[in-house]
């Protein structure tokens, strides 16, 4: 079933990534994807470690997506993909603000 797939793996500092690619995918490439996500999770994060991402996996996730979609890249721009972060963070905070707790409402 992986008689087609080459797996690689990088190190950035104490965060390990895995990639799974196909024949035909430039391995060059997909060492460049890591390495500009690892970039955008150090601009985020600010020296991103392996706590970082467990504690924060959802905007881990966010950033991925952010900048690939479909499994291609959709966002060259370190800046405008952090800005679309920084955003979503923003429009959160205002939610969470404007929204009432409703956690201890009861219906019968």
């Amino acid at each position: 079933i992986f008689s087609f797939t080459h797996f690689y793996f990088c190190r950035y500092a104490s965060l390990y990534f895995c990639c799974a690619i196909e024949d035909q995918d430039n391995e060059l490439l997909t060492l460049e994807v890591v390495h500009r996500y690892v970039e955008l999770l150090d601009r985020y994060f600010g020296n991103v470690c392996e706590l970082d991402i467990i504690f924060n996996f959802e905007k881990a996730y966010f950033i991925l997506d952010e900048f690939i979609m479909g499994g291609e890249i959709q966002e060259t721009s370190k800046k405008s993909a952090v800005k679309a972060i920084e955003d979503s963070d923003m429009l959160q905070e205002v939610r969470q603000r404007h929204t009432p707790d409703h956690s201890c409402v009861f219906f019968v």
